[in-house]
Formats: structure tokens, C-alpha cells, sequence
């Protein structure tokens, strides 16, 4: 599929819903809207194969069975791993608690896991978790003026000790794409593994998993036009067959007695009870629709909107942009201030205006410390994204900073 970024935008039916109504939707960093193609996988399975997997042998079930495993091989193809690395779970945040659970409790007191200064907080909070059930230590690599992964404090924040490197792909408040290669480079230099937070990354193309020489990866399918409740954890399969369950009960194990049981292959083996079948059916479908899109001028398309933004907000007084100021090694997420204005005040404003914004400490409190802040406004752009929806977005918040400043 060539892309053309309005006949893209035709097959999203909620911008023709909006009853007349301009809807500049920039939250996109949140969660994205389904195309078509999504909805109608959806809705064929409901009404056409709806049905448990796995062990049904009537018509319905097996049905649903091969859908389910479609969705599985879909996604692999997006991430180019093999399809038996892929858990579905219910988003990134329960992927990443699945790794610390499972993964966590591999480890010993004393050992070390190394987070960043930026991070969401599902990236955070488990480890915090994991270091006061097991005593491991949680050490921080700092973050640049810009937003961006402090590579050159690896040498000093990684040790023997170092268990685990878990950190964003690219940043949900900055929009900074991290350079992973040092950061892969320094783990394996001390026996460590390294985890990705890819939800913000996920959206913007298929990904090539094994060539960031990572062992997790985490990502989510609402932020990639999927539907919510599905998740994705990709781990190295020797790493899987390790790891514990996380999850005990029905689809999970290969042999029960009351005394003891044993585990399924993975990744059936961190599926427990009956998975989000629907769901994963509508993410496959999303992988399918991404991977036919043209992504060299998909990308092009968003780092033009994305220069827009960045050009038009230099023009609002008193705005101050979070992280990168150009577009190397970003992706089209930007953050902002405005002095003398709280960012919910201008997301109510902008919306008036029919601009969809997020505005708060993007679940990333740590960082809004570190900026001296207590939260941003964030625009989000994505593929069905225009320059109408930036160019309202400057002109509302024009309007705003005279209304509040």
C-alpha cells in the first residue's frame, strides 16, 4: 500500500463520525485510533468464530484457534522474531510487571538493575517493587537537558553486579528515540540483559527486534491502532523457557495432579486462563494493515508535522519545548509549557478548539523533577495526522496564552 496520508485517514471511521465537528486528534501517545481493516477483523470474529481456543475441537473453536494463532505469527512478522517468542499480555505495563515477576524472581539480594530518569512508570514501579521483595538495588542512568539517555554515565552506573537494563525505546514525554547500541554494548560487557519499553516506538513501524540485540521488548497494541487490553512481550526463547510462570491456572501448564504441576510449551506457558482473544485478533490485524503501508514516507510524513509543531510553537509566547529540538532521532511526540498556564487548562481550551492534547506529568513524575515542573502538555502526532491539525493547534494555543498568561 502507497501511502497518501488522506486516503489514510478515510479509513479511520471515527474522524467521519464526529457529527460536522472538527476533530484534531493529537493524543495520539495515549492511545491511537482503529482503521477499518482493525474494526472489521473484530467484528468477524464476534459474530462469526467466537469461541474459547487452544483445546475445542468443534468448528467454532478451532476456528478461533487458527485466528488467534494468525494474530501471533502477524505480530511476529512486525517484530521479525519468531512466533514463539511472543506473549500476549494485557499492554506493555503488563508485560513489563511480568518480567520483574518472573524474571525478578530469578535474581538475589544485591543485584542490580539499572533504570533511567525517564521512564513511565509501569517501567519503574515494578522494579521498585522488585526491590523491596527481593532486595535487589535500583540504580538510575541519568537523563540529558534534552530529554534524552545519559549513554556517557554507563561506564560508571553499570557493574558486575547488573542484572537487567530496563529502559524506554523512545520516550513518552521527549519524544527521544534511544540509542540502544551503547547501552547493549555496555550490558553484555558485565552479563546483563537488556529490556525495552518499545510502547511509543511500536506505532511507527515495524520493528527489527533482534538487530537492537536486545533480550525483552515490550509494547502495546492501543498505541498502534490496535484495540486496548492486548499487550505484547517478546523475550529470546531460552530466556522464556528460564523464567518461572507469573501466572498459575487454566492453558498454562501440560500436566496437573494435586500434588504438583508442570508447564506448557512457551509461550502458552505465560498465557494463563482464557488469553484476550478478540483482542489480539484485532492487533494482528493492526501488524498486517502497518506492514503494508510505505513507512519510509509514512516517516517522512510525520517528521514534516512534526518540524510544524516544533516551528509553530517557537511562535507562541512563552512556550518552552521539552526534549529534542530538532528531529534527529526522535519520534512525533512533543511535549511543552506555557508560562503561567497549567497544562490541563490548556488541553480544556484546546479542546474547545476540537484539539485532542494530553496534559499532566505523563506518568513519568520523576522526570517532570527533574525539569523542575509539575507537568507538560504533550502533543502526539501519527500517520492520519495533517497540517490542518497542527495548524489548529498553534492557533488555539495562541489563543490560549493570551487567554491565561
Amino acid at each position: 500500500m502507497t501511502f497518501d496520508p488522506s486516503a489514510v485517514r478515510a479509513q479511520f471511521p471515527i474522524f467521519a463520525g464526529a457529527n460536522g465537528t472538527a476533530l484534531h486528534y493529537l493524543d495520539n501517545a495515549a492511545t491511537s485510533q482503529m482503521p477499518r481493516a482493525v474494526l472489521d477483523a473484530i467484528v468477524a470474529f464476534e459474530t462469526t468464530s467466537r469461541a474459547n481456543v487452544l483445546r475445542g475441537v468443534h468448528r467454532l473453536a478451532e476456528a478461533a484457534t487458527e485466528a488467534y494463532d494468525q494474530a501471533r505469527r502477524r505480530v511476529a512478522r512486525y517484530a521479525n522474531v519468531p512466533a514463539e517468542e511472543i506473549v500476549f499480555t494485557s499492554g506493555t505495563t503488563g508485560s513489563l510487571n511480568l518480567v520483574a515477576r518472573a524474571f525478578g524472581d530469578t535474581l538475589s539480594a544485591g543485584d542490580e538493575v539499572v533504570v533511567s530518569g525517564i521512564e513511565h512508570h509501569s517501567n519503574l514501579v515494578p522494579w521498585q517493587m522488585l526491590r523491596d521483595r527481593r532486595g535487589v538495588v535500583l540504580k538510575i542512568l541519568p537523563v540529558t537537558d534534552d530529554g534524552r539517555l545519559d549513554v556517557s554515565a554507563l561506564d560508571r552506573t553499570l557493574t558486575p553486579r547488573c542484572r537487567l537494563v530496563a529502559v524506554t525505546h523512545a520516550s513518552n514525554v521527549s519524544g527521544a528515540v534511544t540509542d540502544v547500541a551503547p547501552i547493549a554494548a555496555a550490558a553484555r560487557e558485565v552479563g546483563a540483559k537488556v529490556l525495552l519499553d518499545g510502547a511509543q516506538r511500536a506505532p511507527h513501524g515495524p520493528i527489527d527486534i533482534p538487530a537492537l540485540g536486545v533480550d525483552f521488548y515490550a509494547f502495546s497494541g492501543h498505541k498502534m491502532f490496535g484495540p486496548t487490553g492486548i499487550g505484547v512481550l517478546w523475550a529470546r526463547r531460552a530466556i522464556l523457557e528460564a523464567m518461572p510462570p507469573f501466572l498459575g491456572g487454566g492453558e498454562m501448564i501440560r500436566t496437573v495432579t494435586l500434588e504438583k504441576a508442570t508447564w506448557a510449551d512457551v509461550p502458552h506457558k505465560f498465557e494463563a486462563g482464557t488469553p484476550p482473544i478478540a483482542q489480539a485478533i484485532g492487533l494482528g490485524a493492526a501488524a498486517e494493515w502497518l506492514m503494508r503501508l510505505d513507512w519510509p514516507s509514512v516517516t517522512a510524513h510525520e517528521m514534516r508535522l512534526t518540524q510544524r509543531v516544533l516551528d509553530g510553537l517557537s511562535g507562541v509566547s512563552g512556550c518552552r519545548v521539552i526534549g529534542p529540538s530538532g528531529l534527529q532521532g526522535r519520534v512525533p511526540v512533543v511535549s511543552f509549557t506555557l508560562e503561567g498556564a497549567h497544562p490541563h487548562d490548556i488541553c480544556q481550551i484546546l479542546d474547545s478548539h476540537g484539539v485532542a492534547l494530553r496534559g499532566g506529568h505523563h506518568c513519568a513524575q520523576p522526570f517532570m523533577d527533574r525539569l523542575g515542573v509539575t507537568g507538560t502538555t504533550r502533543a502526539s502526532l501519527a500517520l492520519y495526522n495533517s497540517e490542518d491539525d497542527v495548524d489548529a493547534l498553534v492557533h488555539g494555543l495562541t489563543r490560549a496564552a493570551a487567554q491565561l498568561q
